[in-house]
């Protein structure tokens, strides 16, 4: 007998976008083709004359190092996320600076800038401190249309009136539904199923077994394709704190002194894939939300490391390893859901805790799959990651995800590894659950000052001078 269950899917959590914020940039861009669509599904688009865009809170105040304004502006034009190249961004951007319009939904011309837009980053929106808001005028000044929209976490995006039920994938009917970590390991311990299974047999209910495998398989080869872009660059990350790209450098030095992936040099391999995802996502290139894109570079280290230092991974042929990357994507995708249900994975809600914190809580479960844990043994893995990530602030330098995103992913994946292997010592019994420590989380964030929570307005913000 299958169940009505919200839970979240492995591919509503795991999307391409591009940088460098999920919240901030990957959210707007939605909300904003979101609007147009509607737009041309209410029969009016042709009508409008001008388009008034207000953003609030969070995104107000950090808007122009993540951004949120230009990604406003392309999803007004009908640009799809998960579809748009940098390349197109810059081509898109350059026609709208020349023609100071926007083809509205792709078909509709008016006139929008940057400039025109009502910024109040001291408005907090009771229901989401990112809050984004879009009216539409006919050439009299009448109304034709409005919506408010909140930019959750992780691509994530809710019209005002909307619950936190309304995703791509609510309301299907899923064999094993959960919604916490108790009801997990239970699930677990009444069919037998690994936590990867149990994600799987849940996918089902939405795609066939083929396209669950290509789904997976797109998504580690987005987080493969983002590390080598990283690695073909050089000079200095856009943004005007001119902080120096490493990932290239650091990948030429281990080709040079590790040229045979030996184990003692591990750290610096997964230093290196942390850094170099998160170097992409900073200059605005492809990556994958995992489960934002502020966290992007945890669970793509934490994967290769998987693949590469493990004793599943040891003598694996093709198909051993797509099952790897499989088991460990589901697994990560299945407390990720737990995170996003009972907490939040927006940085401008909790802090960094929901972020580089959830991300290394999923890398440490998946790397614990993947090394022959329990179900227990895999959601205390999730458990001491993140609760050696609790009260993390949310302050990167300039409203840029640069400092000290990049290398707090770099940390963050080698807490993940050591969390996995503790809980691998361990026969799964701990005092504190995952789902005490989600809690914990929450009301952290909840506690913390807005200060630290993704607007600029403290820690590194304001004690480290941008130039």
């Amino acid at each position: 007998m299958t169940h009505a269950q919200s839970t979240v899917g492995v591919f509503d959590l795991f999307t391409v976008g591009i940088g460098p914020s999920s919240s901030h940039t990957v959210g707007p861009m939605k909300a904003a083709a979101d609007f147009a669509s509607s737009l041309e599904a209410q029969t009016v688009i042709a009508r409008v004359s001008t388009v008034r865009v207000e953003i609030f809170g969070s995104l107000a105040a950090t808007g122009a190092g993540h951004g949120t304004f230009t990604a406003v502006l392309l999803g007004l034009g009908g640009a799809r996320s998960d579809e748009i190249t940098p390349a197109e961004v810059e081509t898109r951007l350059a026609e709208i600076t020349r023609t100071g319009a926007v083809v509205l939904g792709g078909r509709h011309p008016v006139p929008c800038k940057v400039e025109d837009f009502i910024l109040r980053p001291l408005t907090v929106h009771p229901r989401h401190p990112n809050a984004l808001s879009f009216t539409a005028f006919d050439a009299a000044g009448g109304t034709l249309s409005t919506q408010t929209y909140f930019s959750i976490g992780g691509g994530f995006i809710l019209r005002d009136g909307e619950d936190t039920t309304s995703f791509p994938t609510a309301q299907h009917a899923i064999p094993l539904p959960f919604s916490s970590g108790a009801e997990l390991l239970s699930r677990c311990e009444q069919t037998g199923l690994a936590v990867s299974e149990v994600m799987r047999e849940n996918e089902r209910a939405r795609r066939t077994d083929d396209e669950i495998s290509a789904g997976l398989r797109r998504i580690w080869d987005v987080m493969e394709s983002s590390v080598r872009s990283a690695l073909g660059r050089d000079g200095v990350l856009p943004g005007g704190l001119k902080v120096r790209r490493r990932a290239g450098a650091w990948a030429a030095r281990l080709a040079a002194e590790d040229p045979d992936h030996d184990h003692e040099h591990w750290q610096h391999r997964v230093n290196l894939i942390a850094l170099a995802v998160n170097e992409e996502n900073a200059s605005g290139g492809r990556v994958v939300t995992a489960p934002t894109n502020g966290a992007a570079g945890i669970v793509p280290a934490v994967l290769y490391y998987a693949l590469h230092y493990t004793p599943a991974a040891a003598s694996a042929d093709d198909g051993a390893r797509e099952d790897i990357i499989e088991r460990f994507l589901l697994t990560a995708a299945a407390i990720g859901t737990l995170y996003k249900a009972n907490a939040s994975i927006s940085g401008a809600e909790v802090g960094c805790q929901g972020e580089v914190g959830s991300a290394s809580s999923m890398a440490a479960a998946g790397l614990a799959e993947i090394l022959g844990g329990t179900p227990r043994q895999v959601e205390n893995a999730a458990e001491i990651a993140m609760e050696h990530n609790l009260g993390l602030t949310c302050d990167p330098i300039g409203g840029l995800v640069q400092v000290p995103c990049i290398e707090r992913n770099a940390i963050a994946a080698s807490k993940a590894i050591n969390a996995a292997r503790m809980a691998l010592w361990g026969d799964g019994e701990h005092r504190v659950s995952l789902d005490q420590v989600i809690a914990t989380m929450r009301d952290t964030g909840a506690d913390m000052s807005d200060k630290y929570k993704e607007t600029a307005q403290g820690g590194l913000a304001v004690n480290v001078v941008e130039c």
